[in-house]
Order: C-alpha cells, then sequence, then structure tokens
C-alpha cells in the first residue's frame, strides 16, 4: 500500500511528490500519456517559462482571491529559482519577470525527475484511472495496470485547456463524486474570435502586430497584439482573454505611448496641413493597421478635418471598442478559468474540507494566473503545500 497516489504526473504533480516523498511518504504518480511532464516541455517554446518574478497572489483570477496567499507566500518564485540554481539550469528574464530556459525546458523536467528518483517516488506512465473508491483506510484506485490503494489522494490532472496534450475533465469528475462544488470554467490565455462586420474592420490585417494597451473587465494588459484570421491574439488579448465572457466588450488603445493623441494631430495638421490622414497616423503604427483604422478619413488630408472628425479618429486609435463573438476555445486555450470552488479547500494544505485525505492542487482549482510564468508557479506553490501533509 502507497501512503499517497497522485493523477497526473505534470508541475503539480510532480512537486507535490517531491515533497511528500521528502518527509518519507510512499508515493506513486499515475500519468495516462506515455511520459510525465508534456506540459512542461512544450512550454515556453520548448525553453520552459517557468516562474515569473512578480508572482503575487493579487494577480491571480478566482471567485476567492485571497486562497492563494497561503501557497504562494510559503512557495515562492525564489524558491523554485533555488532549485533550479541548485541544479546548475542556466536561465534568463525575458520581459516582465519572465523567467526561461537557456536551453531546452527537458533541463527542468530532468530536474523533477532526479528530485523525484531521490525521493523514491513511483510513476506509472501510460496508466488509465478507471474508479475510485474511498474506504475506512484510504482510497483505492483501480487503473489499466491494477489496483492500487493509498491513504492520501491528490487530483493534479488539470483542466480543459489543450486536449490534444491529453487534457480531460477528470478532476472536475472527481470532485462532483466527493460532493465539492464546481465554479463556472472557460477557457483562458486564449485568442479572441469576431464575427462580421467585426471581422470585416481587420480581416486583411491578418499576421500583422503592434503594441496596444487591452483591456476588459477592469483588468489592462500592455503588450504585443497580432491580428489573425479569425480575430485577436497576442500576448495583451490573451492576457484579458481570461476576464472576458460572452457579452462584454474589449477596448483597445492602439496608440499607448501617445498620452494626447489630439494635441499631436493639431501640431501634425498645423506643420503638414496637407498630410493625409492615414499617412500622418502610419507614422506612429504599422501602416497597413493605420490605413484600416482610418476607415474613410485615411486619404484626406489633416487640414479637411473637422475637430468633430478628428476627435472620432483619436476615439477609434485610443479607445476602440470591439466585441468578441468568443473564443478558440480548449484547442488553444493555455489555461481553464475556474474549477474546483476553493471554498471547499483548505488554503494551507489544498485538502477538501469535508472529505480527510483528498487533495486538489494545480489547475484543477479556480484559481488561475496571468501569461508568462504565473500559472506553473502556482503549480509549484499548491503542489508543494499539499506534499508537506498529504
Amino acid at each position: 500500500m502507497n501512503d499517497v497516489i497522485i493523477v497526473g504526473g505534470g508541475a503539480a504533480g510532480l512537486m507535490c511528490a517531491i515533497e511528500a516523498g521528502r518527509r518519507g511518504r510512499r508515493v506513486l504518480i499515475l500519468e495516462h500519456a506515455d511520459k510525465v511532464g508534456k506540459k512542461i516541455l512544450i512550454s515556453g517554446g520548448g525553453r520552459c517559462n517557468f516562474t515569473n518574478l512578480g508572482a503575487v497572489p493579487e494577480l491571480y483570477l478566482s471567485q476567492n482571491p485571497k486562497f492563494a496567499i497561503s501557497a504562494l507566500s510559503r512557495y515562492t518564485s525564489a524558491d523554485f529559482i533555488d532549485l533550479v540554481e541548485q541544479h546548475g539550469i542556466p536561465y534568463h528574464e525575458k520581459t516582465l519577470g519572465q523567467l526561461f530556459c537557456n536551453g531546452s525546458s527537458e533541463r527542468i523536467l530532468e530536474m523533477l525527475l532526479h528530485e523525484c528518483s531521490e525521493a523514491n517516488v513511483g510513476i506509472w506512465t501510460s496508466c488509465t484511472v478507471t474508479g475510485v473508491t474511498r474506504g475506512e483506510e484510504g482510497f483505492t484506485v483501480e487503473t489499466s495496470d491494477g489496483s492500487t490503494s493509498a491513504e492520501s489522494l491528490v487530483v493534479a490532472t488539470g483542466g480543459l485547456s489543450i486536449p490534444k496534450m491529453g487534457a480531460t475533465g477528470w478532476a472536475h469528475s472527481m470532485a462532483r463524486q466527493f460532493g465539492l462544488k464546481l465554479t463556472d470554467v472557460r477557457p483562458g490565455l486564449v485568442p479572441l474570435t469576431f464575427n462580421p462586420p467585426t471581422l470585416d474592420q481587420f480581416s486583411n490585417l491578418s499576421g500583422v502586430s503592434l503594441d496596444a494597451a487591452v483591456t476588459c473587465d477592469g483588468a489592462t494588459w500592455r503588450e504585443s497584439m497580432l491580428f489573425t484570421h479569425r480575430g485577436l491574439s497576442g500576448p495583451s488579448v490573451l492576457q484579458v482573454s481570461s476576464h472576458w465572457r460572452k457579452g462584454l466588450e474589449v477596448v483597445i488603445d492602439l496608440l499607448p505611448d501617445v498620452e494626447d493623441l489630439h494635441v499631436h494631430f493639431e501640431t501634425e495638421r498645423e506643420k503638414h496641413p496637407g498630410a493625409e490622414a492615414a499617412t500622418v497616423v502610419g507614422r506612429l503604427m504599422p501602416r497597413r493597421v493605420a490605413q484600416s483604422v482610418c476607415g474613410s478619413m485615411a486619404t484626406r488630408p489633416l487640414k479637411s478635418l473637422s475637430n468633430a472628425e478628428l476627435a472620432e479618429l483619436v476615439g477609434s486609435l485610443k479607445h476602440w471598442v470591439v466585441m468578441p463573438d468568443g473564443t478558440e476555445g480548449y484547442r488553444t486555450a493555455e489555461v481553464t478559468v475556474g474549477g474546483v470552488d476553493t471554498m471547499e479547500l483548505s488554503s494551507r494544505t489544498m485538502e477538501a474540507r469535508d472529505v480527510d485525505g483528498l487533495y486538489f492542487i494545480g489547475e484543477a482549482v479556480d484559481i488561475t494566473g496571468p501569461l508568462g510564468g504565473y500559472n506553473f508557479q502556482w503549480a509549484w506553490s499548491s503542489g508543494y503545500s499539499a506534499g508537506q501533509v498529504a
């Protein structure tokens, strides 16, 4: 008999296994894929954006935002960086506190597997869980490789994002089986899609990117934005997509570096009265975008624009309001927003309040971080917290 069974060999599951194993617990990881850590390997373009220096609880989405404070405080980005440095893995900060391996993501997975080996963690791969029951002595897990049991069961199978990587709703099914509530779930960190006539406004801009400040539901992110054949993507759009729900507008500032665009246009009108609107705007952003956003005013000289028309142009550039029709869904979503209701769990241990020995960690829980290493940090922190007690 094991002491701890962890279903799911991703970032959270591996971290939990390491910590529980270090305490002398007999730990077994069950992974349905042919190897553990597949999402680790593909993350960050194969270089693994393994944490973020700014991973503070305030930046995480949840119906209960304070829940993340305990775990993120007990195991911080600095703690994971220490582990990376102990293993001699070179890394660098890219932008906005994002830390990447200099080399392959394989180094992070090798590090975690080495730590698992040192902690005598058992790993069954290509192992499908077919049923879970709970008795007086703990949990019995039926699998494609036979039956196994343990005092504690940790659910670390993630959410619904990227089903081609094997994502399923198993964690949600387990929560329901044991009477735990779920919050509404939706795709997060995902491109936004549009229907005509909105899509027609930028259908010819596919592949063009620019710096933009994008706002939705009170959250604003300034990073690169990318026009696609279906809508909008790029880091700034992915960030606000986690806040977007059907019926919400998205407001885009296409010139976040220009504080008073109206004054800029008036100055240009005095200096170059014959310059066409799209030409002036094209000095501030990609010309194709300028041509599209200026619309019917694109070829008109600045001197011909009334103050009202100039204000309209400023609004289209600084306060472009669009209404997405949807998202590209879990197929391309990097995370699942929502999950096991945190009111059902201990914030210190991740254990279900009403089911002794049952734990939920990582993406399965209603805690979602921004793009840029935050969700890996939540995986490390929640896995660590559960591993201290499971």
